[in-house]
């Protein structure tokens, strides 16, 4: 089981997690999107393709841009269609 926890809150847990470039990836239906807010927040990766953000917002208080997906990945990283990864604080265990 992997977890995404941030300021007390478990963010996302699933056994199917995708491990791309040191980063998991959870399925998005592992993501509690009570705990996170879209970001206008956009960057291109040369072969993945076009990442959004959200904000990650627990008990009032906000990680800027700390989740991330490729909603339209190019075809090398079809792998993390669907997956959401996280960073900037957010702590990832494995048990």
């Amino acid at each position: 089981m992997v977890q995404a926890r941030w300021n007390g809150a478990v963010i996302a847990e699933s056994v199917d997690t995708v491990v791309v470039e040191g980063n998991h990836y959870f399925p998005r239906e592992a993501v509690r999107f009570e705990f996170l807010e879209e970001s206008s927040h956009r960057s291109t990766c040369g072969w993945k393709g076009v990442a959004r953000y959200y904000h990650v917002v627990v008990e009032g208080e906000r990680n800027e841009d700390a989740a991330w997906e490729y909603a339209d990945p190019k075809p090398q990283a079809e792998h993390v269609r669907g997956r959401i990864a996280f960073w900037r604080g957010v702590e990832i265990d494995e048990a």
